[in-house]
């Protein structure tokens, strides 16, 4: 793993970087495969990079979009990550519908859908069970309680090894999340962290010793680069 912590003046100097970031793996994976795969956080930190993406000339036919993790809510409620992103983003460009895969929540059963979704992961990526395909980039945000993507502190969906998508759990509300082998397949992760409400938690993700269990994001160790690009609020205390 090729770590890279990088500490921004601001949010706007953020996510400038981030999508120069991004870019730059654009370029390598069309080069390299002539496709890019880009699984995307929710939260409101991403939004003004969705919206800085939306207005570039990309060669969108030959990018597609994923999710890192859903809330169980359907598709056009205000809490949807899927639904924040195309606002900010999918609904402006040029893209073929088919090149936008998000994770189904309609089946009102949570299991079934993340079932349902690891099944369509596995024949895009034409990779078998048991076996872990690689995104070209997985971006990713942290919460004041160190998770990410919905792998919450000392949850089930944590210790899932067998596949690539399973059910979360936060506060008694389940999600539908990438599991940490899925994510640490990918060529890169880039996690994006603001605010100074993020101080202890990194804190404890960056120590030498510390336990997972309690902050999650200490699991994303990925085979490819690991960028941590956080703002100087956030990072003040490291």
């Amino acid at each position: 793993m090729n770590k890279i912590i990088e500490v921004l003046p601001d949010k706007s100097a953020l996510i400038e970087r981030s999508q120069a970031i991004i870019l730059d793996k654009l370029d390598k994976a069309l080069e390299a495969r002539d496709k890019f795969t880009i699984a995307l956080s929710g939260g409101s930190t991403p939004k003004p990079l969705y919206e800085a993406l939306g207005k570039k000339s990309l060669p969108w036919s030959k990018i597609h979009i994923f999710w890192g993790d859903e809330r169980y809510v359907p598709a056009n409620h205000q809490d949807s990550n899927q639904l924040m992103a195309r606002q900010a983003w999918l609904d402006k460009i040029d893209i073929p519908g088919s090149n936008i895969h998000p994770m189904d929540t309609g089946a009102k059963n949570p299991q079934q859908d993340a079932e349902e979704h690891d099944r369509k992961l596995h024949e895009f990526f034409q990779t078998q069970p048991g076996e872990f395909p690689a995104f070209d980039l997985i971006l990713l945000g942290m919460g004041d309680d160190g998770h990410t993507a919905s792998l919450f502190p000392h949850t089930e969906a944590l210790s899932v090894k067998d596949s690539l998508v399973t059910v979360g759990n936060k506060d008694g509300e389940p999600r539908i999340t990438f599991t940490v082998p899925l994510i640490n397949q990918a060529r890169c992760v880039l996690f994006v962290v603001a605010g100074e409400n993020k101080r202890p938690a990194l804190k404890e993700v960056f120590a030498e010793q510390s336990d997972a269990m309690n902050y999650p994001s200490r699991l994303i160790q990925p085979q490819g680069q690991l960028f941590w690009l956080l703002d100087e609020s956030a990072a003040a205390d490291l």
